[in-house]
């Protein structure tokens, strides 16, 4: 029988009723907004009234191309408590990813930010055959070829409307992966997913949210749903901040002292950027408690910097565009706490234990499942409320990645005695050299302990001999007078000489994809052809 408890409806009802003085801080280009889950109530009405006049009916898709602001959280609500299917799209793909992924969604109405994402939409109008209106998330529309209007002239004041009742497998959202491998694949999530995610979020055993927090969205709305953030948020009634698009870390840091933000998330190389400006900017970030970190690995050293400086806590946390994202978090267990704090950074640094309702297990190449001994790794498979099945309208890749009810992750893990998941590289980013296998990730977490080192990204690059050898691009900080040789001395202190990178680049910056991973795809595609001479000692 279908049930709203197990709907969005169920968290838009108790935050607006049980909390409805609470506040949303929101940053967007055309002036701060600061306003209650009440108003919050009444602008969610009115747009999902708004977007029904203009034929948006159950079932429908709506694609997003925003960023992170109050006008896309009331989407976020709008669009699946009316029964349709909230898309959010990448704001800065390649414009052929665009047009690919809206025309494969049949996204029928499209909300866009002014600036770059409407500009995008203009180039690619052509090419899409499925929108029916433009809904510029804004207060007036710009100057702009396409047959737009402006959001706020279609969100209807004063709007009544009755929810209908869905089923719990009705879908509510969709994302689709960044296509590091090929084109993008799209996955669906149900209410009964998205509310799943949302309880699972707030946790002790993942993020832990109260009422308490007040949660700054440091995560991109178009990437996986926030790591479904503004949900668990909003069902746990803590009050909420929308930097807006594209934030500095300098706006990141007065936003936390202005706002008296206790939690956030977001990829590594932001935490790392806004470490080296508050070394240099007199900025009071006491009230942050914790953030929870994604992606890719936290340098200990940061982490340590983190914790000992500035008081915070920052927790490494796993997950994927088909896990809903967040899936781990590594914290340390209670009785670790009497462990001395090299032992709990042991843990720390690794990507923590399953989250409640998820079934994990680790095979070989041959698809048996191995020993957690913290030693021997394979291919990490999960399952669970929060995992889709299959990709959407592509029989081919859910062939590729699915067994049974198993997402065969592509991550190559270790699982030690306690349970915690250790990520030891993705499967098409571990470098196989000689037959033997170098960690990427591994040589990156070193290369980013060194002090004068800010980024690192280590990939392969091909080696008549040896078939790969690693290659790193590093940016320096602006003081640093470190060589080729240096980081390859400070690298054989811990690592076989054959481990070392054969070709080592400086650059001012590490090229990132559009969520801010290093983007190794681009790395390797620019040295495809490069054939070293230098071969490594074994």
């Amino acid at each position: 029988m279908p049930s709203s408890n197990m709907t969005l409806l169920s968290y838009f009802t108790r935050a607006t009723q049980l909390f409805p003085e609470k506040e949303v801080v929101s940053c967007p280009p055309d002036g701060d907004q600061r306003y209650t889950y009440a108003a919050f109530a009444d602008r969610v009405t009115g747009l999902a009234v708004g977007l029904a006049e203009l034929g948006v009916a159950e079932g429908a898709r709506v694609g997003t191309i925003g960023y992170n602001h109050h006008r896309h959280y009331e989407a976020y609500f709008a669009v699946p408590l009316s029964g349709g299917q909230l898309h959010t799209i990448n704001a800065v793909l390649p414009d052929s990813h665009v047009s690919y992924i809206v025309n494969d969604a049949a996204d029928s109405v499209l909300l866009v930010d002014p600036g770059d994402p409407l500009e995008t939409v203009e180039r690619v109008w052509d090419d899409i055959d499925c929108v029916e209106h433009v809904v510029v998330m804004s207060d007036s529309v710009p100057d702009t070829t396409l047959p737009a209007v402006a959001y706020d002239d279609i969100v209807v004041e004063d709007a009544t409307v009755e929810w209908p009742e869905l089923a719990p497998d009705q879908p509510a959202g969709m994302c689709y992966t960044s296509g590091t491998t090929g084109k993008p694949k799209g996955v669906e999530y149900t209410q009964s997913m998205l509310y799943a995610h949302g309880m699972m979020l707030m946790s002790p055993a993942s993020m832990c949210i109260d009422e308490s927090d007040v949660v700054l969205h440091t995560v991109p709305m178009y990437h996986v749903n926030a790591w479904g953030l503004p949900y668990a948020a909003t069902v746990a009634g803590a009050k909420q901040v929308f930097p807006g698009p594209a934030p500095t870390v300098e706006e990141l840091a007065h936003l936390i002292e202005a706002e008296g933000v206790t939690l956030t998330g977001g990829v590594p190389t932001v935490w790392i950027s806004m470490l080296e400006y508050l070394e240099d900017h007199d900025v009071d970030i006491s009230s942050l408690d914790r953030i929870v970190a994604g992606g890719s690995a936290v340098p200990e050293g940061v982490m340590r910097t983190y914790e000992e400086k500035y008081g915070v806590t920052i927790d490494q946390a796993w997950g994927m565009t088909e896990t809903m994202s967040i899936s781990s978090v590594s914290r340390p267990k209670s009785y670790m706490r009497e462990w001395t704090q090299e032992r709990q950074f042991e843990k720390r640094a690794k990507q923590g234990i399953l989250a409640p309702s998820l079934d994990m297990k680790v095979v070989n190449t041959k698809g048996e499942e191995i020993s957690w001994d913290g030693e021997t790794f394979g291919e990490l498979w999960i399952r669970g409320p929060t995992v889709v099945d299959e990709y959407y309208n592509r029989p081919d890749a859910t062939a590729d990645s699915f067994e049974g009810d198993w997402l065969k992750t592509g991550d190559i893990v270790t699982v030690d005695g306690h349970g915690y998941i250790e990520l030891v590289d993705r499967d098409k980013d571990i470098i196989k050299s000689g037959g033997e296998y170098i960690s990427s990730i591994e040589l990156e977490n070193q290369l980013m302990g060194h002090d004068e080192i800010t980024e690192a990204a280590v990939f392969a690059i091909p080696h008549e001999k040896w078939q790969e050898r690693p290659a790193a691009t590093l940016k320096l900080r602006p003081e640093s007078t470190l060589t080729a040789d240096d980081v390859r001395e400070f690298l054989s202190e811990s690592y076989p000489r054959w481990w070392l990178p054969d070709t080592i680049l400086f650059v001012d910056e590490v090229p990132k994809t559009a969520t801010g991973k290093f983007d190794k795809k681009r790395l390797r595609e620019q040295f495809e052809q490069t054939t070293l001479e230098q071969t490594p000692d074994r």
